[in-house]
């Protein structure tokens, strides 16, 4: 061991506990022969080393280029302090108390433990729950911090000698893995049929491949919930998968064996299989393609060009896949409404009349964490949801906010999720789901209290939406009345917010033109608001331009049934005239109900205006026949509609929108686009890429009108309907050619997701003002 008389203190910020850090800071000093001491605290790792600078360099440089595969650092410090003499260098316990808190994400089998679970000669071969200090589950089984064996779903299961001497070993992989375990002391596996019967089969893994082969529905308990599967390529057996959990149109998410099989299925990139194979492993939205005699079923993703491949991410999945070289459909495990299953209670309840074998384990799910979804675009990779493998990974603030206040905001109504700001840094849940399900609003809660115990979190102050209906509002009004403070965020300032803040905007920096295009949302001035420019930062908006509003007939149903939208803006494109003329657009405008919707708009009767770009998104889709009498799940008509531009002709002429007292005036579109449909001038695919290509082009006219009233340099873009591909790609290209700097969402979805984020850093920017 090298002695030197001085020592250091390294300091190390980031995701650096429960990712076996410290074993590598062992290791490392060990290597390079230095004496000292690693350990846990409250802002992450410590360490004592006796070396010099140069010592102390050639460390920090080892930590930065060898880290664990599941370890972030955000920061690393070190300062020289009175000299300490250490024989030798040891991994210490840290204080009780002062552990840092928090947990890693849950993370995909790694290459090693993967290796191991086909080797016969292993001890560990063929089990299902094999994992290490690099891979396996952390959000899922964890019930309260610190992230020890005792505080998860684990507890329950005593190691064995082997297992304890690995876990107690700091050379071994296995030191401090909490769900360390093998098939001599920990969980199993078995089968049962829908009537709660176990079936004894031999290997659990090959009866089950058979039964999937043979057409049947299986409900396969994972990671962080159930899931539903079937052979993808079986059509009967999708259709089937479709009536029994009643999601009609919806598409299924798929899991293949490998990204061999994957590249017979769909077109893939290097950044979509970096992110598939990664530890993350979310299930990516893919160009579908087949190489193959065994196509994926039509009704995967009824009217959509991409399908949504993941990769096995557990050794059970990788047990499962061995005799199977299809996709199979891997959906989560509920009714169609309802959150996922998370417990063999609630499977067997909930699933007994969907599927036909279940495959449980005794390993309890502690935290629902769906599958996260994301979405190549061009080169960049966009969230779509994000859950497993990523939260509760957390996002530094932007300069400004380094005293910021610890706070909860509560989120949206839809892709609900929580954010808590705490230490300079925000900690953003899992997906939550739509709190309409009261069972989706009480997991809310119950993940609203976890988190306050996983950071030891005690601030009461709020932050909701303005929205008096949403349940999130509510539940903050309740919180407010048990003495609270609460502030309300307006739902585009929080998506602005949220975009800067992804991008470590500063606080104090000049004011940005955000263009927040979504379905609906509160708007200050009580109307619904979803197509809007507004001009501000952190703590203040105007509202500076927007589409030109339009009535909602009969308020919520619209968004239900597309052809209510279209017949509000042909009423106000086309004054004075029958629009049963267009009933061969669209059969629905020749209905009697037109009478009464006439009457209603007249009395603004149910018929809230809107100025929401979503809703036009859903009358031009309902107008080239994109489910225009009802849609089965949020967004399906323009998700379609995006689908139907993608196959027209690159060279089809844009159709024109107007510019009125900065509102974007449809009517000329209209006119121009009712033409050509009743004559037939140009195919369904060209229009909807005219509709795409028009719209872009006056949202990008309507910036220059903006850049030169108020000198903008910085556009941010958020929103829902900023995931649809063709028109971001196209404004944000725009804008870059004009010299304008353009930011985007690149860690948290651009749809309600990111309002809980949002909606703090508003807050907090407004307290840190006041």
């Amino acid at each position: 061991m090298h002695h030197s008389d001085s020592t250091y203190l390294i300091s190390i910020a980031g995701l650096v506990q429960g990712v076996g850090f410290r074993p590598f800071i062992w290791r490392l000093a060990n290597e390079m022969k230095l004496c000292g001491r690693v350990f846990n605290d409250a802002q992450g790792v410590k360490i004592f080393v006796n070396t010099d600078q140069n010592g102390v360099k050639a460390l920090i440089t080892r930590i930065h280029n060898e880290l664990p595969p599941l370890a972030t650092v955000d920061q690393i410090e070190s300062q020289s302090i009175p000299y300490v003499a250490y024989e030798s260098f040891a991994i210490t316990e840290s204080g009780q108390g002062d552990v840092s808190t928090g947990c890693a994400p849950d993370a995909a089998t790694c290459s090693n433990c993967k290796k191991e679970l086909l080797d016969p000669d292993n001890r560990r071969y063929r089990y299902p729950f094999i994992n290490c200090t690099d891979c396996g589950p952390r959000l899922s089984i964890i019930r309260q911090i610190p992230y020890d064996r005792e505080f998860t779903t684990m507890a329950a299961f005593q190691q064995c000698c082997d297992c304890s001497a690995e876990y107690n070993d700091p050379e071994n992989r296995r030191f401090h893995a909490q769900p360390n375990a093998c098939p001599v002391c920990g969980p199993r596996v078995w089968l049962e049929n829908n009537a709660a019967v176990r079936v004894d089969s031999g290997d659990p893994f090959v009866h089950l491949s058979k039964a999937l082969l043979e057409g049947k529905i299986v409900a396969i308990k994972g990671l962080g919930g159930f899931h539903l599967a079937c052979d993808a390529t079986n059509t009967d057996a999708v259709a089937e998968l479709r009536s029994r959990k009643n999601r009609p149109e919806k598409a299924f998410a798929l899991m293949v064996r490998d990204t061999e099989v994957l590249k017979r299925y769909a077109e893939t990139g290097e950044e979509a299989e970096n992110i598939i194979s990664g530890p993350s492993a979310p299930v990516v939205l893919l160009k579908s393609v087949t190489k193959t005699n065994h196509p994926v079923a039509t009704n995967i993703a009824p009217g959509q060009y991409q399908l949504g491949f993941m990769l096995p991410y557990t050794p059970l999945h990788h047990l499962l896949f061995e005799n199977i070289d299809v996709p199979l459909v891997m959906t989560s495990g509920n009714r169609s409404g309802s959150p996922q299953a998370i417990s063999n209670e609630e499977a067997r309840e909930q699933l007994c009349g969907i599927a036909d074998l279940f495959l449980l384990h005794d390993r309890p799910i502690q935290n629902r964490v769906d599958d996260s979804v994301v979405r190549q675009v061009g080169s960049e990779i966009h969230f779509l949801r994000r859950a497993r493998g990523y939260a509760p990974d957390s996002l530094p603030l932007p300069a400004g906010f380094e005293k910021a206040p610890d706070l909860v905001a509560l989120g949206g109504e839809l892709k609900s999720t929580l954010c808590l700001l705490q230490a300079g840094r925000a900690v953003i849940t899992q997906h939550l789901g739509d709190l309409e399900d009261f069972r989706t609003y009480d997991q809310y809660q119950k993940t609203l209290e976890l988190y306050q115990n996983l950071y030891q979190f005690s601030s009461d102050q709020f932050v909701c939406d303005q929205h008096p209906e949403y349940l999130s509002s509510k539940f903050g009004e309740q919180l407010q009345e048990q003495g609270s403070k609460l502030i309300k965020v307006q739902h585009h300032h929080a998506h602005l917010a949220s975009c800067l803040g992804e991008n470590g905007y500063p606080l104090k920096d000049k004011v940005v033109l955000g263009i927040c295009l979504d379905g609906t949302g509160f708007g200050s001035d009580g109307s619904l608001w979803g197509g809007e420019f507004l001009l501000g930062n952190y703590d203040h908006f105007d509202r500076v331009a927007h589409i030109k509003p339009f009535p909602l007939v009969g308020g919520v149903k619209a968004i239900i049934e597309p052809w209510r939208c279209l017949y509000a803006q042909l009423r106000q494109s086309f004054p004075g005239v029958k629009l049963e003329q267009f009933q061969d657009v669209c059969p629905q405008l020749a209905s009697p109900v037109c009478c009464t919707f006439e009457k209603m708009i007249e009395k603004e009767l149910n018929c809230p205006l809107t100025s929401s770009a979503g809703r036009l998104f859903d009358a031009v889709a309902a107008a080239l026949g994109c489910h225009a009498e009802e849609i089965s799940y949020e967004g399906q008509a323009a998700i379609e509609l995006e689908t139907l531009a993608w196959k027209g002709d690159a060279n089809t002429p844009s159709y024109t929108f107007k510019i009125n007292d900065n509102q974007i005036d449809p009517i000329p579109f209209w006119q121009e686009f009712m033409g050509d449909l009743q004559s037939g001038s140009r195919s369904k695919e060209d229009a909807a890429l005219a509709f795409h290509k028009g719209f872009g082009d006056i949202v990008v006219d309507m910036v220059g009108k903006l850049r030169d009233q108020y000198g903008i340099e910085t556009v941010a873009l958020s929103g829902g309907v900023m995931q649809n591909a063709i028109l971001y790609q196209y404004v944000k290209t725009e804008l870059l050619a004009s010299g304008l700097q353009v930011l985007n969402h690149q860690k948290l979805p651009a749809n309600d997701a990111s309002l809980s984020f949002g909606q703090a850093l508003i807050a907090a920017a407004k307290t840190l003002k006041a």
